[in-house]
């Protein structure tokens, strides 16, 4: 059964909502061209790779009115096929030119989506999808906390600083950072829970975070633990989107 942040999701999705076709862009681009990048093996170049992005996402609009998530696909399932049909298109097309003829791009083969039984299509590819849910939670935080409560997490848990050195660089108390620290650890929690809900269409995906090292539950006794698991998932993904930035770049 799927949650009603999902079912939500996908509404807007058909519904050519502007603003859920860039959220999804925003999150998954990076991850998408990575694997482009990745399957063209040095055959297609940063500009081609962008545009073959674009193109994914104009399939998946294309294809969101056909596209039934109670079938059993993961949602990184639909991103990947999709991808994997357009970066086909693109080589077909090479081909036919190299050739001297045309060829026309072929529909996409739907069957995966009750094949794929909720597998993962691939641990790396998986990876690097639920890397870029928890960056979108980091970024949703960022933007609802206040300035002084986010800068306190970020000194703490991405950078690796003490209570007391925050403390002192803040001109506040170590008691203070800590209920800072708390109201951000918390909002993260809150944010995570909607972000795997909204792009989780197996019961797989919905325990990933749990499985991450990421307990959503308030549990003080788990708190180092979710800052531990987070802040590496954070600079993982970090240099991720750099090596992105720089591909991009050419």
């Amino acid at each position: 059964m799927l949650n009603t942040l999902t079912t939500g999701f996908v509404s807007r999705l058909r519904a050519r909502d502007a603003g859920a076709w860039f959220e999804l862009w925003e999150t998954f681009g990076p991850v998408l061209r990575a694997q482009l990048m990745k399957w063209g093996k040095g055959r297609i170049g940063a500009e081609t790779v962008q545009d073959l992005s674009q193109e994914t996402l104009a399939a998946l609009s294309d294809s969101i009115e056909r596209f039934d998530p109670t079938r059993g696909a993961r949602f990184s399932t639909w991103l990947l096929a999709i991808a994997k049909h357009t970066l086909g298109d693109e080589m077909d097309r090479r081909m036919a030119a190299k050739r001297g003829g045309g060829k026309r791009a072929g529909g996409l083969d739907e069957s995966w989506m009750s094949e794929a039984g909720g597998r993962s299509p691939g641990g790396e590819y998986e990876d690097a999808v639920f890397r870029a849910k928890v960056y979108a939670a980091i970024r949703m935080v960022e933007r609802q906390c206040e300035f002084t409560d986010f800068a306190v997490y970020r000194m703490r848990v991405f950078d690796g600083q003490s209570g007391k050195a925050v403390a002192e660089s803040l001109g506040t108390s170590e008691p203070t950072v800590s209920r800072r620290l708390t109201r951000v650890r918390d909002a993260l929690r809150e944010r995570l829970r909607e972000v795997v809900a909204t792009y989780s269409f197996t019961d797989e995906e919905l325990v990933e975070a749990e499985r991450n090292g990421l307990g959503l539950a308030p549990n003080k006794a788990d708190d180092a633990l979710f800052d531990d698991a987070i802040a590496d998932l954070y600079h993982k993904e970090i240099e991720a989107r750099r090596v992105d930035d720089e591909g991009a770049r050419g």
